[in-house]
């Protein structure tokens, strides 16, 4: 046991706070004493691990004194101590989060073994805690702010971290992440944010291939009230929302054309006008952009623009497909059980070693994004208490698209695209986001491919 602790003693009665220091000081602790709340409190500003409280104290009663500092300080261990010590007052004590209660008069040998006991628990939780940061790769205050998981031991993954958080440390630099649907790309931009110097500004996400063609400027730089016929009130853009904080570009490579050339504008001048004014508004943003297309291939095609390109990618950062890092399905598996669980209050069952066994031969198309969905739901649906193979069912290489029509050699949208689109809602069952997920599309994708060809989503239209 570590005993370097640092320990507080909150007691009104001089003798005793004096006593028990020179004893804990004596084999090895860090004692601190207190004979008041305020000084109290004041002293729990240099952060002790362990309080020993009075329960009765001059201005304040101990155990209000512990349900605030507990608020306050929720890792803070707490041992009470009381000369009134009937059961009520030890219940209520540990439910407002002691972990333990030693009563007056004790014995210097029973606080001793208070701190040791107690002492023990802290170095166990701080394994823990280090277990849990070294699984999820980043802080768990990190992730409480992008309020999503971040799991992994390959090495690739550790790679990918680690250039995230290193590019979070430039405020201004423009990153570009890329990899396949599923895989994470607004999860690591968000890492950037949150771990960076604008993380108390906005992080603010906007999908380029969502907006309407016509609004995409308005949406971008704002307007002025009467701009345009539906311009009823001035509107902020996204760059003067996310302005000291960072723009988030998801699908950055399904932007119009016309659109890249006031973007990059934006960008080299770090000024935007709105729509219908020519008053010039300075902007201090960070761009990060994410893809699952090749860019480069885009440029030569003359579908998107080589100087945008090298403007939104100062580092790049690709993110690896799952069936590359097979050596995290399991660890990410017992994530997503254990989360997903705790989520929906249910116990977590066992995993059987034939589940993952089928799971790291399986190809994941949809990522972590679909080993996600599979888990909740077989959760959903098993009525075991250990997940078996059967539990999750694997759909089809997207290669194979049909047993029985064989039509199409690939789901390659620029080829085929409205047979293609036909096919996926076909075997998604009209479920447009698997049928985006079928196409490795965004489901925005396909919602304007609908439209484009005019498919009416009814199941008869498709019956032979």
């Amino acid at each position: 046991m570590n005993n370097r602790l640092k320990i507080l003693i909150v007691d009104d009665e001089k003798r005793i706070t004096d006593k028990l220091k020179f004893h804990l000081e004596k084999i090895g602790f860090t004692v601190d004493t207190a004979n008041t709340p305020n000084e109290g409190f004041k002293k729990l500003e240099e952060e002790p691990e362990l309080l020993i409280l009075d329960v009765m104290l001059p201005g304040m009663n101990g155990l209000e004194m512990l349900k605030k500092i507990k608020a306050d300080y929720p890792r803070l261990e707490v041992v009470m101590i009381s000369g009134y010590g009937d059961m009520d007052m030890v219940i209520q004590a540990m439910r407002s989060g002691a972990s333990d209660f030693i009563r007056k008069p004790f014995q210097i040998m029973d606080i001793q073994l208070a701190v040791e006991r107690t002492g023990k628990f802290i170095e166990l939780q701080s394994r823990l805690l280090d277990m849990q940061n070294k699984q999820s790769l980043i802080s768990k205050e990190l992730e409480s702010l992008i309020e999503k998981d971040f799991v992994g031991e390959s090495d690739s993954i550790k790679r990918v971290l680690d250039i995230a958080l290193k590019a979070a440390k430039d405020k201004d630099v423009n990153v570009l992440v890329t990899g396949e649907n599923g895989t994470g790309k607004e999860v690591v931009s968000r890492i950037i944010h949150y771990a960076s110097p604008r993380k108390k500004n906005v992080f603010a996400p906007v999908n380029s291939s969502a907006i309407p063609e016509s609004l995409l400027e308005s949406e971008f730089f704002g307007h002025i009230k009467g701009a345009f016929t539906d311009a009823k009130e001035d509107k902020v853009g996204y760059f003067e929302m996310a302005n000291y904080g960072t723009l988030f570009l998801d699908e950055v490579a399904e932007m119009p054309h016309n659109l890249q050339t006031k973007l990059l504008r934006a960008i080299e001048e770090k000024k935007i006008k709105r729509v219908g004014s020519n008053k010039e508004i300075p902007v201090d943003v960070r761009i990060i952009s994410a893809t699952n297309k090749n860019v480069e291939r885009l440029i030569g095609e003359h579908k998107f623009r080589m100087d945008l390109f090298h403007r939104i990618n100062t580092i790049e950062i690709n993110i690896p497909p799952l069936r590359e890092r097979r050596s995290d399905i399991e660890l990410i598996l017992r994530h997503f059980v254990s989360s997903l669980s705790k989520k929906k209050g249910v116990e977590s069952p066992e995993i059987s070693p034939e589940l993952i066994r089928k799971l790291r031969a399986y190809h994941f198309p949809g990522n972590v994004r679909e080993l996600r969905n599979m888990v909740e739901r077989a959760l959903i649906l098993s009525e075991s208490n250990v997940l078996l193979p059967e539990d999750f069912p694997l759909r089809q290489e997207i290669e194979s698209i049909s047993n029985k029509d064989n039509r199409y050699a690939t789901l390659d949208l620029e080829k085929n695209e409205l047979r293609l689109i036909e096919e996926a809602l076909r075997q998604a069952d009209f479920n447009q986001t698997r049928a985006a997920e079928l196409l490795n599309v965004s489901r925005d994708v396909v919602k304007r491919k609908i439209k484009k060809h005019n498919i009416n989503i009814v199941k008869d239209i498709f019956n032979d």
